[in-house]
């Protein structure tokens, strides 16, 4: 099992738009597989209006295989419309979850 996490540095005044994408995706994802997606603010961070999302998946293969076939999906597409222009940089980190 392993635990995705996408963090974005968000330009000033833009987290909110950014949390309301991250929402729409949590929503969709479960319809093609993907499990429950939390979406967190920062209190205290590296820098201010981070907005991360992440969810634990089975496998990296049928993450990956997930996350190629949400870019065919229409809903995914205008859920994430414009993201580039909401954000200054981001990364993804990816945890093996030991329990």
């Amino acid at each position: 099992m392993f635990l995705v996490r996408d963090i974005m540095y968000c330009k000033p005044g833009q987290a909110r738009p950014m949390v309301q994408k991250f929402l729409a995706l949590s929503k969709l994802g479960p319809q093609i597989g993907f499990g429950p997606m939390r979406v967190m603010t920062d209190v205290s961070a590296e820098r201010y209006w981070t907005v991360v999302s992440e969810m634990e998946v089975e496998s990296l293969e049928k993450y990956a295989e997930i996350s190629r076939k949400s870019m065919e999906i229409k809903e995914f597409q205008d859920a994430m419309k414009g993201y580039h222009d909401l954000i200054d940089h981001g990364r993804r980190e990816i945890y093996t979850i030991e329990k």
